[in-house]
């Protein structure tokens, strides 16, 4: 092979290569795609980019279900800044979620006074997992599935995952609430 015929087979192979690695990158944006809103309105996730965003999936009949009262004290605290907190519902750990889109609301509003965004009930974890938990799961670090509700995730405002933190991390614990700090002032 001359050369000419090996550079060009390299460039090509480069070329090939990044636009594999972009196409990568891309599919694995968390802030991608529409979800719907808890009240049966579409939202799509790319009107969150440019602000922190705390992705988290909640249940009504879990041990972690007092966690509501703290992110809506976030969301109070931090959405002037730039902060928003997004509540995706999931049936995925001991049924513990298992009402209506409708009667999620109510528990939300009436024993939380929830005004963060929530969404309709999804899967989170294994194969039917919605694309937002599919892009989250993959490019947070550490990688892998979601392992039991109010499992948080930090998207900074460039729209990539800066922080994962387990259901134990309280809404209100100083590692989550610098993490936060930090990627507002960023």
């Amino acid at each position: 092979m001359s050369i000419e015929k090996l550079s060009a087979f390299v460039l090509v192979w480069s070329l090939c290569g990044f636009a594999l690695a972009a196409a990568r990158v891309e599919a694995a944006a968390p802030l991608s795609g529409e979800v719907k809103k808890i009240d049966g309105s579409s939202v799509d996730l790319a009107s969150y980019k440019g602000k922190v965003v705390l992705v988290v999936n909640v249940a009504s009949r879990c041990g972690y279900t007092g966690q509501y009262a703290g992110l809506q004290k976030l969301h109070t605290a931090y959405k002037d800044k730039g902060l928003v907190v997004l509540g995706f519902p999931a049936n995925d750990f001991g049924a513990q979620e298992p009402g209506s889109d409708a009667q999620i609301a109510e528990f939300c509003s009436s024993k939380y006074g929830v005004t963060f965004d929530m969404f309709s009930k999804i899967t989170v974890k294994g194969p039917d997992k919605a694309p937002l938990y599919k892009a989250l799961t993959e490019s947070a670090d550490p990688k892998g599935e979601v392992s039991w509700n109010f499992e948080k995730f930090l998207i900074g405002k460039d729209g990539t995952v800066v922080g994962r933190y387990k259901s134990g991390v309280g809404p209100e614990s100083p590692e989550l609430t610098k993490a936060i700090e930090a990627a507002l002032a960023r």
